[in-house]
């Protein structure tokens, strides 16, 4: 239930590059709120100068998350609209602000999203590849060991595997790619929107020997990878495909939870069926 006088919090989605990329009804929010929350205050004033939008500007990142929410939901409280935005893009999606909504929705504050620009959604959309089913996971792992791991579970998943991921890394990701998910077709996007746009396409090995040849590599990458091409049915014994994926490195539990998205089934139906033959 909501808290009636009280203000409401509007998660608006900002630009990705071009500045022209944001909605009439964003601008509107933007100049009436009270306040705006934003992970750089310097960053964000250049959206509003471009705009003539003159609001009172206040940080919200990973590094203050927790106290500032508390400073916020305090201003709800007080009866002030507050938007939230991020550095580019929609607030969330990899991006601070979930424990704000979340506090907000449990204390029975108004969230209103206002929709626009996230990179996810434009880089899938021009990727030419399937676009019916995918899997969002963010940032992959930092470590090669972890990374290689989720990739591993994820590799029977059949949808199209999106993941962001930092210059300094894609070289090694790439490997990482072709290592447990083969040599199926990626797609990299960066710099989306902007002039220096670009998407190129290959496997996983063709992309790293390419980029592998530049001096130097600037923005964030989203990178796109092809479901598998087999449609067979996995006729392997539930027990057996738990037992490999724990082979490779991945808890138990995290396993049987693998193995029951990938058949379409329950967690507790796989921990029913292994027992039934022991």
């Amino acid at each position: 239930m909501e808290l009636k006088g009280s203000g409401t919090l509007y998660v608006v989605a900002t630009p990705i590059g071009n500045l022209e990329d944001i909605s009439a009804r964003a601008i509107r929010i933007l100049r009436e709120v009270d306040l705006i929350a934003c992970e750089d205050t310097r960053h964000t004033r250049k959206l509003l100068d471009r705009y003539g939008i003159s609001r009172p500007l206040v940080s919200y990142h990973q590094h203050n998350e927790q106290p500032r929410a508390l400073e916020l939901l305090g201003d709800l409280q007080a009866g002030k609209n507050i938007a939230i935005v991020s550095d580019a893009g929609t607030p969330l999606i990899a991006d601070p602000g979930y424990r704000l909504v979340e506090q907000a929705r449990q204390q029975g504050f108004a969230v209103t999203p206002v929709p626009g620009a996230c990179a996810l959604i434009a880089a899938l959309s021009a990727s030419g590849l399937p676009t019916d089913s995918f899997l969002f996971q963010g940032f992959l792992p930092a470590r090669q060991g972890q990374r290689r791991k989720l990739l591993t579970e994820l590799k029977s998943l059949p949808a199209t595997l999106v993941f962001y991921e930092a210059p300094h890394r894609i070289l090694e990701t790439l490997q990482d790619v072709a290592a447990t998910l083969g040599e199926r077709p990626v797609v990299l996007a960066r710099e989306l929107t902007k002039i220096h746009e670009e998407f190129l396409r290959g496997t996983p090995r063709e992309l790293q020997s390419a980029l592998s040849e530049r001096p130097s590599m600037k923005g964030e990458f989203t990178v796109m990878v092809a479901r598998g091409e087999s449609s067979e049915v996995d006729d392997t014994p539930l027990a057996a495909a738990v037992e490999k994926l724990m082979e490779s490195g991945v808890p138990r539990m995290d396993a049987l939870k693998t193995v029951a998205r990938n058949r379409g089934i329950s967690k507790r139906e796989v921990y029913k069926k292994m027992h039934e033959r022991e």
